[in-house]
């Protein structure tokens, strides 16, 4: 017998069986653990959202670099509440946040990054599509909720509409990933009264702002059931 087949006998002699409507529960617990191990403790009201980046991404640096501005999970869940809609940098991002859970309560995704007068428009200023799809955005006659997962110019672009404009996002979810001025367009938004949940430093991704959307979404729509406490009731 070879050793591939030894080792492959001792992985298998490890695994955990898991039933596969129990695996989320089982990671999420699994989470909690190894939280716990590493002295780790989240407010209550921002655990579900920390907990679910975590479970995404299997990485617990998220823990001490997402950054909630005062009450953010209660203006969030209002917003939402109150039919808000998302407005997305990505395709990625718009496919992974749970519209059906959104339109129980009014509001719709959109992503304008490959709308034909948005492509138009960033070759005619010389300016990038994610930066014309948030102009695009902010006519929404509504209030908005940005989940900004790839592009730090939209982060940029939202920062001078809000300095220039009578004009200010309802709420940024800013968590770009990458190298080319991510970390100062998130610093930008940590210097505004915008209300915001912003991941300092290089990480992020599509994945992440739609995990922070679904982790509200799933929580009211848990609350909704009569199965949770709400955020407000958390924090006391």
């Amino acid at each position: 017998m070879s050793d591939k087949t030894e080792r492959g006998k001792a992985y298998m002699g490890n695994m955990e069986y898991v039933l596969p409507e129990e695996i989320e529960k089982r990671s999420m617990e699994m989470i909690s653990e190894e939280l716990s191990q590493r002295n780790i403790r989240i407010p209550k009201e921002e655990e579900g959202i920390v907990k679910r980046v975590i479970h995404t991404s299997a990485d617990f640096d998220y823990a001490d670099t997402l950054c909630f501005s005062e009450g953010a999970v209660q203006v969030l869940e209002k917003l939402i509440g109150n039919g808000a809609d998302i407005v997305t940098d990505t395709n990625m991002a718009f496919a992974g946040i749970n519209k059906k859970a959104l339109a129980e309560f009014g509001g719709q995704v959109h992503c304008f990054m490959a709308d034909e007068d948005v492509a138009t428009v960033a070759k005619a200023t010389n300016m990038t599509r994610a930066a014309v799809s948030m102009e695009k955005a902010s006519r929404i006659e509504k209030p908005v909720i940005f989940a900004i997962g790839n592009a730090p110019t939209a982060l940029i672009k939202l920062y001078e509409m809000s300095m220039e404009k009578d004009w200010k996002p309802a709420f940024v979810i800013g968590v770009p990933v990458g190298f080319v001025n991510v970390e100062a367009a998130k610093e930008l938004i940590l210097d505004t009264q915008i209300p915001y949940i912003i991941n300092r430093g290089r990480k992020g991704g599509s994945s992440i702002a739609a995990a922070i959307c679904n982790a509200v979404l799933y929580r009211m729509r848990d609350v909704r059931a009569g199965g949770l406490a709400a955020p407000s009731e958390l924090s006391k």
